[in-house]
């Protein structure tokens, strides 16, 4: 009486052992749609490149922009761009550009001179939508407006920011009610590169 029962059991292990090797072992990806990466891509083409720029609108009067103001591109990989923004000798600033996965998150990274955080520091928002490919909001996200209750800015809860990239000019919008700020840089005149951002 032949056995049957020997082949079959090791046709069986063949075929385990095929499908172990067929499998593909990858990181989890990180999901983009095409307005965010086209928007991001912009920003990363001026990578390594300064910029001067002029407050645009600043309703009310605020204080803390006078001096020369220059953004600079400093930073960028596949998912993150660093962008600090000099104000005069006030090099505390640095926005943070992020891929996330459910779309793009901008913080906004405060220093003191010695390079400690600033106790308001990494506010910022998330996008909600596709946007488009030259600009972006970020409405105020969980984080920041629990920040700005717990610091007595109750009114910034509300904050949206923008970007604006174009050939010719980058802008950074600040909105809410009673308020809008916005800073203009010309990208056709490059400038020189501005000093390390505090504490980086």
């Amino acid at each position: 009486m032949k056995n049957y029962f020997l082949p079959a059991l090791l046709t069986f292990f063949v075929g385990q052992a095929s499908l172990v090797q067929a499998q593909v072992k990858q990181e989890a990806p990180l999901v983009s749609i095409s307005t965010h990466d086209a928007f991001f891509d912009q920003l990363r083409q001026l990578c390594g490149k300064a910029f001067e720029g002029k407050v645009a609108v600043d309703n009310p009067k605020s204080e803390g922009f006078e001096g020369r103001l220059v953004m600079h591109v400093r930073k960028c990989t596949d998912t993150q761009l660093q962008i600090p923004f000099h104000v005069g000798d006030n090099h505390s600033r640095t926005w943070i550009i992020t891929k996330t996965g459910s779309g793009l998150s901008l913080k906004h990274d405060h220093r003191h001179a010695d390079g400690s955080h600033d106790a308001q520091t990494m506010y910022g928002g998330h996008t909600l939508d596709a946007g488009w490919n030259n600009v972006q909001s970020f409405p105020a996200d969980q984080y920041s407006k629990e920040l700005f209750a717990r610091l007595g800015g109750a009114q910034s809860i509300t904050n949206v920011w923008q970007i604006f990239i174009y050939p010719t000019s980058f802008s950074y919008r600040l909105t809410r009610e009673g308020r809008e700020f916005r800073v203009n840089f010309d990208l056709t005149k490059p400038v020189g590169i501005p000093q390390t951002p505090w504490g980086y």
